[in-house]
């Protein structure tokens, strides 16, 4: 039996890009649950180290909102994969503006 052929339809394709906007989101989601997680067990009390690990956080969210949003805005590349970057990168930022806002809260 011979190969078959394969029909495409669209010429889009996916973005590297996109896939590490996601894994940035996931990483700055799970680094400030560890951190969220840490401060917890410490009873409430965060080591200066948690607050760089917000800060990298800050940074790896900002990063992956951008590459998400600029590989959205090309036409050329599925949407799918950029929407979910965008979104866990807007919960991580979301998450860090809560925790900023409820520490300045609690002060």
């Amino acid at each position: 039996m011979g190969k078959r052929k394969g029909y495409i339809f669209t010429d889009k394709k996916g973005s590297n890009r996109a896939i590490m906007a996601v894994i940035l989101g996931i990483i700055s989601l799970a680094a400030l649950g560890a951190v969220i997680f840490a401060a917890y067990r410490s009873g409430g009390t965060a080591r200066p180290g948690y607050g760089f690990t917000g800060l990298l956080a800050l940074v790896y969210s900002v990063i992956g909102l951008i590459l998400g949003i600029v590989t959205l805005l090309d036409k050329s590349y599925y949407k799918p994969v950029p929407v979910a970057a965008i979104l866990l990168n807007t919960a991580s930022l979301a998450c860090i503006g809560l925790i900023l806002y409820m520490g300045g809260y609690l002060w």
